[in-house]
């Protein structure tokens, strides 16, 4: 029996070019590359030395703070770069990938018997353990913590995001395993939750509490599904894994090969034909990129969704956690007197110089110009129509900035992720970071207190 959850503020951001559900194989990446930014707050220590050959799924290098927390190579080749950067920082490592491909293997775990001490073991020897996130600090999840509950959203609502029921169709037996191990892990209940009328393969799966969310974005993202579910207080800890990890993290266990293959969607206006394509994680973005080619030269690739993602180059490398790539015009031109003319084709919160509000279905083909620069806060109450969590916004982003530790604790700053902020982020007319603001407090309180 599921539990319906209805969200009511958010903000759907409608934009061209929605891949279409048809699944094309990328091509075959010359240089597979792990950037360091993707594991936040972990100290890397090298396991091998540039040149080394390595197999798939063997250790490239270890936490510092948690040595048996391995990170493994998502394909067999040369570690032929380990790029530092001040103070000798390790910010990146790049594997040239063999024709043949080799892999290591471990021993299938049966998990009708396996201990929660053997599971843990397992699944950190194995290299999957990073796909595990916690809540509070939004970091890899600590494997000496025990959770309250585990949550996984099967429902995306972000602009342009992968379709979840597509992506996932025929991947049952790797899910349930995933959901099974994880549901020894937690002494609560799997939290997984779907869309409203979602035929979702993770829906009929055993051992889970089941939601069936609907409403705008943020509806999907799993910090907006906790707060409603299973909020958290200090000195708890919540566990997240995102879907297509599931399907990793079930294969290992099944298998005992460490596959770390993706289904992305490529999607944006600026690409001709958007679709999926079969990848692996670190692999480089041209290699799906130029197949569905591009319409203008003139464009950005964002490592994610428009909302969250990075900038990258085309020759860049999938995110560890990304399920797309998102390819929108670069927004280098400017409006003469744009603030002071009405606007058709381009998204607002309000009613305010724009008249998107008049035609709720157009899909629009935004660029990246933020239109404004950036100045000190102005209250206009938006953000609190965009932001659904019983969380005051704008004064937690005060308290962030301010580095005020007791109102960061006091205001929610442990139930939040930056992803959360990315709505208020976009309807910020003073053009403030959000993201990168609660990301720096979360460094700090993790840093003091965790």
């Amino acid at each position: 029996m599921s539990k319906d959850i209805r969200i009511k503020k958010g903000l759907n951001i409608k934009l061209l070019g929605a891949a279409e559900q048809t699944t094309s194989k990328a091509v075959l990446s010359n240089v597979y590359a792990i950037n360091l930014d993707d594991f936040h707050g972990i100290t890397p220590k090298m396991l091998v030395k540039q040149g080394a050959e390595v197999k798939a799924g063997e250790p490239l290098f270890y936490n510092k703070n948690r040595e048996d927390m391995l990170f493994v190579s998502p394909v067999s080749g040369e570690l032929v770069e380990i790029n530092r950067g001040a103070r000798r920082r390790i910010l990146s490592l790049k594997i040239l990938a063999d024709k043949e491909q080799s892999q290591l293997t471990h021993t299938p775990l049966k998990l009708e018997t396996a201990s929660k001490e053997e599971l843990k073991a397992f699944l950190l020897k194995g290299g999957v353990w990073p796909f595990v996130k916690q809540r509070p600090y939004d970091i890899v999840a600590n494997p000496n913590a025990t959770p309250k509950s585990i949550f996984v959203s099967g429902y995306a609502t972000a602009p342009l995001a992968a379709d979840m029921d597509y992506v996932l169709q025929g991947k049952e037996a790797q899910l349930q395993a995933a959901i099974t191990a994880l549901g020894k892990l937690t002494p609560g209940k799997v939290h997984v939750s779907v869309g409203a009328s979602s035929k979702s393969p993770l829906a009929g799966l055993s051992g889970i509490e089941l939601h069936k969310v609907s409403g705008p974005h943020p509806s999907g993202l799993v910090g907006t599904q906790i707060n409603r579910i299973d909020p958290i207080n200090k000195g708890e800890t919540v566990w997240t894994v995102a879907p297509q990890d599931l399907v990793i993290i079930g294969e290992l266990i099944l298998t005992g090969v460490y596959n770390p293959e993706r289904v992305i969607a490529l999607a944006g206006s600026c690409v001709k034909t958007p679709k999926y394509y079969t990848t692996k994680i670190g692999a480089e973005i041209s290699t799906f990129l130029y197949g569905s080619g591009v319409t203008n030269d003139n464009f950005r690739v964002i490592n994610g969704d428009v909302l969250t993602g990075k900038k990258s180059r085309p020759d860049g490398h999938l995110g560890f956690y990304n399920s797309m790539v998102s390819v929108i015009p670069e927004g280098d031109d400017y409006d003469l007197f744009g603030w002071n003319k009405p606007v058709f084709n381009k998204v607002s919160a309000t009613r305010a110089l724009t008249f998107s509000w008049m035609q709720p279905n157009k899909k629009y083909d935004l660029n990246t110009n933020t239109n404004g620069e950036h100045r000190a806060f102005v209250v206009t109450g938006m953000y609190e129509k965009v932001f659904p969590m019983d969380i005051y916004p704008l004064q937690l982003l005060k308290a962030c900035m301010v580095q005020d530790l007791d109102e960061m604790e006091q205001l929610g700053l442990y139930e939040v992720a930056p992803e959360d902020f990315s709505l208020t982020e976009f309807v910020c007319v003073s053009k403030q970071p959000h993201q990168q603001i609660i990301r720096e407090g979360l460094d700090l309180l993790y840093k003091e207190i965790g």
